[in-house]
């Protein structure tokens, strides 16, 4: 087994603050949540950092000189979806800062304390296979929690088709 790089345990005084803090956010910020579906959040227009700024000129000049704005412009609709896309752009990014630490940090001990059950398990089995006392039940329950992948058969090719390869030709 490579060696561990996850030494250091998260203290649990902490992931109780972190989660409470967490839980108090969400909370907070729901009321707001617009309930996009899928569907429209791979649909609808993204702002990125550039847009950001193109957004953020546009809107000043739309507020310096509102005889150029069309009539259908709702400049109060767009001073709202303005403020909160630039105050939240901010915390949107700490947040997923703070997501891809937790990610890591999942990611790495997950990976490290599967590969240690795995050893475990394999150590369990072959001393189950030399018969060693209490080690057949202990694989024999490890065994039906062991993940086995399960492999989907290759797909057969379709073979009722009129398509012409080069070699047809």
């Amino acid at each position: 087994m490579k060696s561990n790089k996850h030494l250091t345990k998260v203290p649990p005084a902490l992931i109780a603050s972190l989660e409470d803090s967490t839980n108090m956010s969400i909370e907070e910020i729901a009321p707001y949540d617009p309930g996009l579906t899928p569907h429209d959040r791979m649909t609808i227009p993204r702002m990125g950092e550039k847009t950001l700024a193109f957004v953020e000129k546009a809107h000043e000049y739309a507020k310096a000189n509102p005889a150029l704005c069309p009539s259908f412009l709702d400049m109060d609709a767009f001073d709202i979806d303005y403020a909160d896309a630039r105050n939240l752009w901010n915390l949107r990014n700490k947040a997923k800062q703070l997501f891809d630490i937790f990610n890591d940090i999942v990611a790495l001990a997950g990976s490290e304390a599967y590969q240690a059950a795995l050893l475990f398990y394999h150590a369990v089995k072959m001393a189950a296979d030399q018969g060693v006392p209490g080690a057949k039940a202990i694989y024999d329950e490890l065994r039906k929690r062991f993940p086995h992948l399960t492999r989907k058969p290759a797909p057969v090719p379709n073979t009722d088709t009129d398509t012409e390869t080069a070699e047809d030709e």
